[in-house]
């Protein structure tokens, strides 16, 4: 499976724009022959705690778009997330859509990073999400959820090869980016394909870009590096190799669930 991910430059509060580059690059992803196309956090309006509004939570929006695109392309997407509102409280929301255009998945991020006040402004997310794509299981965390490493071993147990992280991560602590999504990577076996965005979709913040994809032994297969502007990364994914690496180090089956 060919993964991309679209490290794209998201621009605070301009919905219009980041909808038409999206698109763009969506389009480049389908050119290049991915099998699916992944965008990172809040993509569509930047990441707003303080005075999110109706126009902002562009859900509906957002899922219309995906749909029609993966359909027209006929390319799998995973939609990074947008805010939506849902009966009185928004949510940090990312759907997954098929070739078909049909939305198989929908998280709102679990974990809220209270240090930005984002639990002040949206409601949590209470259930682990996972589904298939082209048949391979994958499953959806939302940036600041790299930190939990009990989030992404649920993701492991509950059978996932292919761990999406789409994130808005600041540049100041790119260090801890890297390291902890090789670690996840590492210690649960599976891809982790960490989209980052870039630019200022931050008040008063600059995004680190850094996106990759790393194989279970942690090897970057892709990697925008240290530059953090508007570029697509792609890797093929090969689950053949994932579950060789399973079998050769036992650690799921050397577990001790018992003692913790």
């Amino acid at each position: 499976m060919k993964i991309c991910a679209i490290q794209m430059q998201v621009i605070l509060r301009q919905i219009d724009v980041n909808y038409r580059n999206a698109e763009g690059l969506i389009r480049q992803a389908a050119a290049a022959g991915a099998d699916v196309a992944v965008l990172p956090e809040m993509w569509s309006g930047g990441f707003i705690t303080d005075d999110l509004d109706e126009r902002l939570a562009d859900g509906q929006r957002a899922k219309a778009f995906l749909s029609q695109l993966a359909e027209e392309l006929h390319i799998n997407i995973v939609g990074g997330s947008v805010a939506t509102k849902k009966g009185s409280y928004f949510y940090n929301t990312g759907y997954v859509v098929n070739r078909q255009g049909v939305i198989i998945a929908d998280y709102d991020k679990a974990h809220l990073f209270s240090y930005a006040g984002e639990d002040k402004r949206f409601g949590a997310g209470q259930q682990l999400v996972t589904f298939d794509l082209d048949g391979i299981p994958c499953g959806i965390i939302i940036c600041y959820e790299i930190r939990f490493p009990e989030w992404a071993r649920k993701q492991a147990l509950a059978g996932t090869k292919v761990l999406f992280v789409p994130a808005e991560w600041p540049l100041p602590r790119v260090r801890h980016w890297r390291v902890l999504n090789q670690a996840r990577a590492i210690e649960n076996q599976f891809f982790v394909v960490a989209v980052n965005g870039c630019g200022a979709a931050v008040k008063d913040q600059q995004n680190a870009g850094n996106s990759m994809i790393i194989d279970p032994l942690g090897k970057l297969l892709a990697d925008a590096g240290a530059d953090p502007e508007e570029k697509l990364i792609i890797a093929d994914v090969d689950v053949a190799e994932l579950d060789q690496t399973r079998k050769s180090m036992t650690v799921f089956k050397d577990r001790r669930p018992e003692l913790y």
